[in-house]
């Protein structure tokens, strides 16, 4: 199954909720999928957006399942790292980070999972948290700044690139993979083989992107799933920049 959604949906539908770790009220909106779910269910994308308060602090904490991290505007520091527009994170299952503090301005990111699982946060403040440890490869990845291009820069764009989000230090020995793909108006490219790893996920960071009669402008999400063929990725009028994140096919 394709699943698509227009980021302008995602963001009119920003509720005001409680955050598990602060206690403080912020904002979110879902893509695909519950909020949380602690249940073990293998199938169906889950993909979040969480819209930090001025200079709130999310604890250091873990998640049960693996997740890309997109941080589309505002600005703080993840750990000791300055995080702004546009950065991509990789953390494996129960793989700890943070703490996560955003700015005068607030921070939101887009949490992505290619299953609904056990994806309640679980915190390092709290007692507990190492009956819940489980093995995995304990990768934190948080990438440098990606830069966009201008509208018409964009637009009139003459080739196709694929630029990997990772640098090249960051080993990669599964199918797990990020690139940023930057297409010009009108211009198609075939997107990763889904049946090789887990799925994966485009982000429309950029421009827009066309398909099925609709056009899907920046801030929408589309998920293909790990039965399906090869999506083919089109841009739109003004072109698009679109960050294609693969999973692993097994990340245990």
């Amino acid at each position: 199954m394709i699943h698509a959604k227009d980021g302008t949906e995602v963001i009119e539908n920003l509720q005001a909720v409680i955050s598990p770790g602060s206690g403080i009220e912020h904002w979110g909106s879902s893509y695909f999928g519950p909020r949380y779910s602690t249940a073990e269910i293998s199938s169906g994308p889950q993909a979040l957006m969480t819209q930090m308060a001025a200079n709130e602090t999310i604890l250091p904490h873990f998640h049960g399942v693996a997740q890309f991290q997109i941080f589309p505007s505002g600005a703080g520091v993840m750990g000791k790292t300055e995080v702004r527009p546009l950065m991509l994170q990789y953390k494996d299952h129960h793989s700890a980070y943070g703490p996560l503090i955003a700015g005068p301005h607030g921070l939101t990111f887009i949490a992505l999972r290619n299953r609904i699982g056990d994806s309640a946060p679980v915190y390092l403040s709290k007692p507990g948290y190492k009956e819940k440890l489980k093995p995995s490869k304990r990768r934190n990845w948080i990438s440098p700044h990606i830069s966009l291009s201008t509208r018409p820069v964009l637009q009139f764009r003459k080739e196709v690139s694929w630029e990997p989000v990772f640098e090249p230090e960051k080993v990669i020995t599964d199918e797990l993979s990020a690139q940023l793909l930057r297409l010009g108006a009108g211009m198609s490219a075939m997107g990763p083989d889904p049946t090789v790893g887990g799925g994966y996920y485009i982000f429309v960071a950029n421009g827009s992107l066309a398909g099925n009669g609709q056009s899907l402008p920046a801030g929408s999400m589309v998920y293909v799933e790990p039965t399906e063929d090869a999506y083919e990725i089109k841009a739109g009028r003004v072109g698009l920049e679109a960050l294609v994140m693969q999973f692993a096919k097994d990340d245990d």
